[in-house]
């Protein structure tokens, strides 16, 4: 259905008043796809050409699935950081086992869609992506020194490696870093310029003459086609290793777990041409079938980019043409001159991403999450630590276990309990609880929050505690608007009123959901509470509980009249 959907959307956005936009939008974003696509896969540490490939198809793939009209489904920084943490260069057939992770990382992308997973993410916390984002970048930044200087530093890891090129400074090639340095400049200045994001195919243009240049004077600087043959024709398709699908689980659930993520991003972000939000899950899919079509050609993994899909809103785009007319422009390039992509310089395509890693870093958004409390910031920190120093398909996976257990934390500790004191007429007033229950009143207690099995120990601690002089009090506990109780809770129910029957009280439950009442019933909970002590609500607000209080009331005064006889 949604593939049904989605060829026809293609063949309604085939008009004549929005062609030209998409037309001409989709140059702008082919184009600088091309220098981008090199630069992904040179920080993914796999042949740059698989990067080139994977924009492309990926792109192409993503656009006939996709509801979000302006989705351009490449790789992204975080997502090549997690492939070249995957150590691909160790297995036995590198490039088939890359597009396997891409295959694998496709098919959980289109399992989450079609189970409509995308309500999980809200689990992802915003302290989590903060660190993780920011230690992506730095990642990136330090991942490129080498390449930027010309001067590959031993020492394990990226931290390792800087700390190598700063003991090592008089080893940094001048021609490489001059490079760089121009790279990075012209970036940053034509940016700002009517270029925008074409300001970036300009300056690796100059980046690359300019080591040309120094080439030519006896500097020599490390251009692409001196690490991969660049083909001048477009891929075969290829069959993936599928002996090597299991010892790839783990890195493609990261891989889409972050493609997802962020493509969420994309689908809140970047509305539609009407306004309308487009349905994450069937995003979900289309980024999947991405993955797929990039993996069949010769790719890396890919996921919706924030950046080129902002970049073809700005552009003018108007329909899903225009990452089509994107992918027949990279085609164009790649066949036409791929004999000059082999020009490029390394260090310019490493000033590219130093700069892309160095605009995901957001000082202020993390000190805003720090600001927020010590939990947040420790969970921050943690993601960003274990982001730098741990292997990235496991820090994504560590950062998903964060969220959840932020997520418990947080529930559990938001149970407040407060005392009702039901007025004449409709009034009711709300208190903090007496310290222990008094005797001969009625008391009536309203938890606020959850009550599953985490939250249930904070609750009881703020019951009233039952001591000898509570005799004689009948406590009404009022569960309006509560989902779902749990053995744990119903057991300090059970507690709680235990406790009470033993000093001459009662306790009395208020609810007005059914399925707490099955819950009792089934636990034998019921039985020792007492049919006569369950008050069912309905779709009046407080009709159950002024039942359950004038009952209680009159109970209290029948037991001081029989004390007294």
């Amino acid at each position: 259905m949604r593939m049904l959907a989605s060829l026809g959307e293609l063949r309604t956005a085939w008009r004549r008043e929005t062609l030209g936009a998409d037309a001409r939008a989709g140059v702008v974003l082919g184009v600088e796809s091309v220098p981008d696509g090199l630069a992904s896969g040179l920080l993914a540490g796999v042949n740059p050409v698989s990067g080139l490939y994977a924009y492309l198809f990926g792109m192409v793939g993503g656009a006939l699935f996709t509801g979000s009209t302006y989705m351009a489904v490449q790789s992204t920084g975080a997502m090549a950081v997690v492939v070249a943490d995957v150590d691909l260069g160790s297995r036995a057939d590198p490039e088939r086992s890359l597009y396997t992770l891409a295959l694998v990382t496709g098919v959980v992308m289109i399992v989450a869609g079609v189970a409509r997973l995308g309500r999980l993410l809200r689990f992802v916390s915003t302290s989590v992506m903060t660190g993780f984002i920011t230690a992506v970048g730095v990642n990136i930044v330090l991942g490129q020194l080498g390449n930027f200087t010309g001067y590959q530093a031993p020492g394990g890891g990226r931290l390792g490696q800087a700390l190598g090129l700063l003991l090592a400074l008089g080893r940094v090639d001048p021609a490489s870093t001059a490079v760089g340095v121009v790279t990075v400049v012209l970036i940053l200045v034509l940016r700002r310029t009517r270029l925008r994001s074409l300001g970036l195919v300009v300056a690796v243009a100059v980046g690359s003459g300019l080591g040309m240049l120094f080439g030519a004077l006896g500097a020599p600087v490390a251009r692409l086609d001196g690490i991969v043959a660049i083909p001048r024709s477009l891929p075969l398709p290829v069959l993936p290793a599928f002996a090597e699908i299991p010892g790839l689980l783990v890195p493609g659930l990261s891989l889409a777990f972050v493609g997802l993520v962020q493509g969420a991003g994309v689908s809140a972000g970047v509305p539609n041409p009407d306004g309308s939000r487009p349905d994450p899950s069937r995003d979900f899919v289309g980024q999947g079938a991405g993955n797929i079509a990039s993996a069949v050609f010769r790719g890396m993994p890919v996921g919706g980019s924030m950046s080129a899909s902002s970049l073809l809103a700005e552009a003018g785009a108007r329909t899903r043409l225009a990452p089509l007319f994107a992918g027949i422009v990279m085609g164009a390039v790649i066949l036409l001159l791929g004999g000059v992509i082999g020009y490029v310089a390394m260090p310019a395509l490493a000033g590219l991403l130093i700069v892309v890693g160095a605009g995901s870093i957001r000082p202020a958004q993390a000190l805003s999450v720090a600001r927020t409390g010590a939990v947040q910031l420790t969970v921050m920190a943690t993601t960003f630590v274990l982001t730098l120093v741990v292997p990235l398909q496991y820090a994504v996976l560590v950062g998903i276990g964060l969220s959840i257990i932020l997520h418990v934390v947080r529930q559990s500790s938001r149970i407040r309990m407060r005392q009702l004191q039901l007025r004449g007429g409709r009034r009711v007033r709300e208190t903090a609880p007496p310290e222990e229950v008094p005797g001969g009143q009625v008391i009536v207690l309203q938890p606020y929050g959850s009550i599953f099995f985490a939250a249930a120990p904070a609750l009881e601690a703020q019951l009233p505690s039952v001591r000898d002089g509570s005799t004689g009090s009948a406590v009404i506990l009022r569960l309006r608007g509560v989902d779902d109780a749990g053995a744990t809770f119903i057991d300090v129910l059970t507690r709680f009123a235990a406790a009470l029957a033993r000093s001459g009280s009662r306790l009395m439950v208020v609810t007005d959901n059914p399925r707490i009442r099955r819950q009792l019933e089934v636990t034998g909970a019921l039985g020792a509470l007492g049919e006569d002590n369950f008050y069912a609500g309905d779709e009046w607000v407080g009709r159950a509980l002024r039942r359950a209080y004038r009952d209680a009331t009159g109970w209290v005064r029948e037991h001081e009249a029989g004390g007294q006889r």
